[in-house]
């Protein structure tokens, strides 16, 4: 699985998160403490070009953190 595609928790934990039942869009937000990446590939976006592209399937990720880290704006799967 692509970092991206995982929680930070687990199933039953995710079945009864208030973040999760309380979000329309389902992402994992930014203030939950099982989003925080500790991969060595993670890296906060600066490029304006790459956070705008157009081309990148932003719902492949489970996690809104996800949207401002330049590995995967750069590796996620396309539109």
């Amino acid at each position: 699985m692509k970092c991206w595609e995982v929680r930070g928790c687990d199933e039953e934990m995710w079945s009864r998160c208030p973040h999760f039942t309380s979000s329309t869009d389902g992402l994992c937000p930014n203030e939950c403490r099982y989003t925080i990446c500790d991969r060595t590939t993670r890296f906060v976006a600066t490029d304006f070009n790459l956070l705008l592209d157009p081309t990148v399937d932003r719902a492949a990720t489970v996690k809104e953190a996800c949207l401002h880290c330049s590995f995967f704006l750069k590796k996620a799967p396309r539109i």
